[in-house]
């Protein structure tokens, strides 16, 4: 089997779980919280054409829906969507779902005038050719914003991986409940033979985005404290989530 089919296989078995932690998003401070960063990164321009790629079960399509904005929600995993469109009907918004490899598009050029995905590029199989990707089905001007982190450096780096076993202690402690995963064996063989999962991010997506065309970077290496509350803050704390992008 191939990387993008283990890949497939691995999410469609955890949709139902995500599911559940968008809604938790969504009945707390978080709701506003990335809403407002979404506001204040957006390009200018009001009703927007979004690509909300990985979407998920749909926490970004369902904000930026609320915002009025036209949105076409992508992901690999047909149960994602499938959970996506529910959360949406749920709220009584309306996006457009697709099943597609994130890596290849079938949209013409210049469709889009925000891309957004977050914590999905730790799971490409070829970063560099979906941003090559990402950035031409953008409209000049248009903006991509990543949100991410470091989530599997940790496999490569003996010393990540120790500050990882003390946060899951910490944690565990303090009696923080931390869902797992349903495989995550295979979650973890996965992850240490993905490109990014060796690379120092998000100096390496710096890079990645200016090679394929990017005239201006947005970069922000710690954004944990403006979208995380405190029992995250303890288990994540070793790999902070950042925000990087650009326009084009």
């Amino acid at each position: 089997m191939d990387m993008q089919n283990r890949i497939e296989k691995y999410w469609e078995g955890e949709a139902s779980r995500y599911s559940e932690g968008i809604w938790q998003e969504v009945n707390s401070f978080k709701k506003l919280a990335w809403s407002d960063l979404l506001e204040h990164y957006r390009p200018a321009g009001n009703p927007l054409r979004v690509l909300d790629i990985g979407t998920g079960p749909g926490f970004f399509t369902l904000l930026t829906a609320e915002m009025g904005f036209n949105v076409t929600a992508v992901d690999c995993s047909q149960n994602m969507l499938l959970e996506a469109q529910k959360n949406l009907e749920q709220l009584g918004l309306h996006a457009e779902f697709l099943v597609m490899d994130s890596h290849t598009l079938p949209f013409a050029d210049n469709t889009f005038d925000l891309i957004l995905c977050r914590n999905l590029t730790w799971t490409l199989y070829d970063p560099q050719t979906a941003y090559r990707e990402w950035y031409r089905v953008l409209k000049r001007r248009g903006r991509l914003l990543v949100f991410d982190a470091n989530w599997s450096l940790r496999l490569h780096d003996p010393e990540r991986q120790a500050s990882y076993l003390e946060d899951m202690a910490e944690a565990e402690r303090r009696g923080i409940h931390r869902p797992g995963h349903v495989d995550p064996q295979e979650g973890e063989r996965i992850a240490k033979d993905l490109f990014l999962s060796s690379r120092l991010r998000p100096h390496w997506d710096v890079g990645a985005l200016l090679e394929v065309g990017f005239k201006e970077i947005f970069i922000n290496t710690n954004i944990s404290d403006k979208v995380w509350n405190e029992d995250d803050k303890v288990v994540y704390r070793s790999t902070p989530l950042f925000l990087v992008g650009g326009e084009k």
